[in-house]
């Protein structure tokens, strides 16, 4: 809510003049405005509540997944992020090793006005390295693991996520792998975040992506309703 709040300024306002308007209309036009007012309080409620259960309740933010999807104690680690990181400071508590911090940031690409909101009011953290999504200032097969937490969908096209995947091939070392987080385009996000849930991929669509770029999942798992976690490696 902290980023998207225009949206929710405006569902509150929809909803204020639908139900004004529906109560002083009759017949089927009444009912017809007085449908979509409720439609549009469901989504805006239903959307308020998932978000809350993502990031206060479920384990995201609990990282009882990390030990399982890191596949070892200690290592080489990249935490990469499209201009907002509000994890990595917990990674590096819970996870020993050396870590590089990579912001893919790109105003141009990365159009959605929430993630600019987000990159104006929290700058990266210190030591964070600016880095294009598709060149990254780390050596081949030098890393262990690389986190991608609800931050590469930011990459619009596939073109791009395919050229994200690929440098993460690129870096990864033997029994490397990729832990991926995200929203997917599914019918549990569809019902509470309505026509929203298009911002997100679908499984397949973030399949072909790191498909194409040499990698493969070997084990997916849900983190609540709404998250799933992929975890790639090379073959």
């Amino acid at each position: 809510m902290r980023f998207n709040w225009p949206f929710y300024v405006a569902s509150f306002l929809v909803i204020v003049a639908g139900l004004i308007f529906g109560f002083y209309l009759s017949g089927w036009l009444a009912a017809m405005v007085l449908t979509g007012t409720a439609l549009a309080l469901w989504l805006t409620l239903a959307s308020l509540l998932a978000s809350w259960w993502v990031y206060d309740v479920s384990d995201l933010y609990r990282y009882g997944w990390l030990t399982r999807a890191a596949g070892k104690s200690s290592g080489r680690w990249i935490n990469a992020h499209s201009g907002f990181d509000e994890t990595t400071q917990a990674l590096k508590e819970r996870l020993p090793g050396d870590w590089t911090v990579l912001d893919h940031f790109d105003p141009v690409c990365m159009s959605e006005p929430s993630i600019h909101r987000a990159k104006k009011l929290y700058p990266p953290l210190p030591g964070t390295l600016p880095a294009p999504f598709d060149r990254w200032p780390v050596a081949n097969a030098s890393i262990d693991g690389i986190f991608g937490l609800l931050a590469i969908h930011e990459l619009r096209t596939h073109a791009d996520r395919v050229k994200w995947f690929t440098e993460a091939r690129r870096v990864l070392g033997e029994e490397g792998r990729v832990i991926l987080i995200e929203h997917v385009r599914d019918a549990a996000n569809f019902i509470v975040f309505g026509p929203g849930f298009l911002h997100f991929h679908s499984v397949r669509t973030w399949e072909k992506s790191w498909q194409e770029a040499g990698l493969r999942s070997t084990e997916s798992f849900r983190i609540s309703p709404w998250l799933r976690l992929f975890i790639l490696t090379v073959p």
